[in-house]
């Protein structure tokens, strides 16, 4: 290996973990709460602006664990959707809405911390469409036509609030299992596979749960 080739190695080697203590110390203090020279402290690196050396700034780090993930995310529904076709069965559509998230949790074994990390960039109103940007990939935006494809009737409105809640739902969810697992308290289902199960059944009752007109 080439003197070049050693030092891109190492930068690699920084970057991931500059990347993986970034994203445990924001689930477990609060994306607002860290530094980034407490950051690169926790990774190790002597110099307090390797964080900015690397990434550029904390948007591009927030960005930068988000992609980590988002690949991954997208390869799995990618894979379910090649499998469910042109499905008329709405629950095939919310399996894929909602499964690839707990499926790379349990990829990733334990500890995680992307769930938590997920929900704070989510509920942030800066934050938040940086999250957006970077998981509204053409697999996700497949699932929900073919979601919406399968609620003709549903009013447009209440499909937006229904999606909304859909998100909070699955977002919080897993969030609230990961901080759980974290803290070692018990967990309403015992595995994550357990908890897609349970959020698809529940978000099949919900997009299918009557409207009751307001005037």
């Amino acid at each position: 290996m080439s003197g070049r080739e050693a030092r891109g190695a190492r930068a690699g080697r920084t970057r991931e973990t500059i990347l993986t203590v970034a994203e445990r110390l924001f689930a477990e203090h609060g994306v607002n709460s860290v530094s980034n020279r407490q950051i690169s402290e926790a990774a190790g690196q002597g110099n307090n602006t390797a964080v900015g050396y690397h990434f550029g700034g904390k948007t591009e780090l927030l960005r930068a664990i988000v992609r980590r993930h988002s690949g991954r995310v997208e390869e799995l529904r990618a894979e379910m959707l090649g499998q469910i076709g042109d499905s008329d069965r709405i629950r095939d559509w919310v399996a894929c809405l909602v499964s690839p998230g707990p499926r790379h949790l349990a990829e990733l074994g334990s500890p995680t911390w992307y769930a938590r990390f997920a929900v704070q960039l989510m509920t942030d109103p800066q934050l938040r469409q940086v999250m957006l940007e970077e998981i509204l990939g053409p697999s996700l935006q497949r699932t929900l036509d073919g979601l919406h494809r399968c609620l003709p009737g549903l009013p447009a409105p209440v499909r937006r609030e229904r999606s909304d809640m859909a998100r909070h739902l699955v977002l919080h969810t897993l969030a609230e299992r990961e901080r759980a697992l974290a803290e070692g308290t018990e967990t309403a289902r015992p595995t994550w596979e357990a908890y897609e199960t349970g959020l698809i059944d529940a978000l099949v009752g919900l997009w299918l749960a009557p409207v009751t007109s307001v005037r």
